[in-house]
């Protein structure tokens, strides 16, 4: 059972990319490689806590990209247009101020 998990949160995670980062072929290649590097750095885990650690890490992962990951689009006057998509609706992300980011500096 857990390997077909294991396959599902993969291809979760693939969907994600591929539709956040549709048309960027850049984005896809490198994307599909990175979810493929973790997936194969993790293969021979075979604690069942570590692997539901890590399927929980994949599935938030999957969720951030699909809902937090919006690519901008270059427009014929040359400026750059975000059009989030009905999965973004909600979705808030808190910018750090510049005094937090002096501090973490």
């Amino acid at each position: 059972m857990v390997r077909g998990e294991v396959l599902s949160a993969y291809r979760a995670l693939l969907r994600a990319t591929r539709k956040s980062f549709a048309g960027d072929t850049l984005m896809l290649n490198a994307s599909a490689t990175e979810v493929r590097k973790k997936f194969d750095a993790n293969r021979h885990v075979t604690s069942e806590p570590d692997i539901q650690r890590l399927l929980e890490e994949a599935c938030e992962a999957s969720h951030f990209i699909s809902t937090m990951i919006v690519q901008a689009k270059l427009n014929d006057r040359g400026g750059y247009e975000v059009k989030p998509s009905k999965g973004h609706a909600g979705a808030t992300l808190d910018i750090p101020s510049e005094e937090i980011i002096r501090k973490s500096i």
